[in-house]
């Protein structure tokens, strides 16, 4: 029974040293509910404001640039597939 107890304890210790030394698990930004990314869908809308460059530009760290949906998701994802065109979510657009 000692036994038993003394190797769960070995391993709950290395399992949380595995855990503590593996980094931080910080999940990506979400992508903004507003009316500037209803329309995003594509990584190429997105480097018109995320570029070099551009009003927001990427950080230099940041990870391949042309992956956006691979990490970041967005709030508006559902409300895009139920619009038939991009005047449904704008008005005024074509």
């Amino acid at each position: 029974m000692k036994n038993t107890l003394i190797f769960i304890v070995f391993v709950l210790v290395v399992l949380g040293l595995l855990y503590a030394v593996s980094g931080k698990r910080v999940p990506p930004p979400l992508i903004p509910a507003d009316s500037r990314h209803m329309v995003t869908g594509d990584t190429a809308v997105c480097t018109g404001c995320h570029g070099p460059g551009k009003e927001a530009p990427l950080k230099a760290k940041h990870p391949p640039k042309h992956e956006c949906f691979k990490c970041h998701k967005t709030a508006t994802k559902k409300f895009i597939s139920m619009a038939t065109s991009i005047s449904d979510i704008i008005p005024g657009l074509t």
